[in-house]
């Protein structure tokens, strides 16, 4: 299989393309997301992965691997659109808003197929419902600062899924990179898989 540039230091969708056996160099995009409280989630994340992958395409004009890919991935509940958390504090209100609840989670991936000079996107959509949570079981689970740098405060796979009652849709797309929509990109644009 040919290499893959990931435009992401994300290390659960390193861990993905790992456990696909595609083979992958990582690359940190220059493209800042924008803070954003309300919009499309599908827009916004779509723009965001293409970003990321030109800003990648931008710094290596030469490119000796033929693919880039890119993805971003937000939280959506009532309108509001949330991305990572800039403080505890930013990460409680995120967490309080989920207990008893039911979110959307968007994750768009971009791929840049250096043959045809284009970029693809894909979007997968999912939700998660939260149980009510207690004061003490919100501070409990913010003492463990697993909320850094993930959309919505938590991961899926972390000590956050004791508070997950349901999911419904891709549990991949929830992590950050949605193994179906991954695969029909790379197919779509004849990218070889060796299963």
């Amino acid at each position: 299989m040919e290499p893959i540039i990931l435009a992401s230091t994300s290390q659960r969708r390193q861990e993905i393309l790992r456990s696909l056996g595609i083979p992958f160099t990582v690359m940190v995009p220059t493209y800042e997301e924008p803070a954003v409280e309300t919009g499309d989630p599908v827009e916004v994340t779509e723009l965001n992965s293409m970003k990321k992958v030109e800003s990648i395409i931008r710094m290596e004009l030469d490119l000796s691997v033929p693919w880039v890919l890119g993805a971003d991935t937000l939280i959506s509940q009532n309108g509001r659109l949330f991305g990572k958390p800039s403080s505890r504090t930013d990460a409680e209100e995120m967490i309080r808003s989920f207990s008893g609840t039911t979110h959307s989670v968007v994750t768009s991936i971009s791929l840049f197929d250096s043959k045809t000079n284009f970029i693809t996107s894909k979007t997968s959509e999912s939700t998660v419902s939260f149980i009510p949570l207690s004061d003490t079981e919100i501070e409990e689970y913010l003492d463990t600062a697993e909320w850094q740098g993930v959309a919505g405060s938590y991961r899926l796979q972390g000590r956050a899924a004791m508070f997950i009652d349901r999911i419904e849709g891709s549990w991949s797309g929830i992590v950050g990179l949605p193994i179906h929509s991954l695969y029909g990109i790379l197919r779509e644009h004849g990218y070889r898989f060796s299963v």
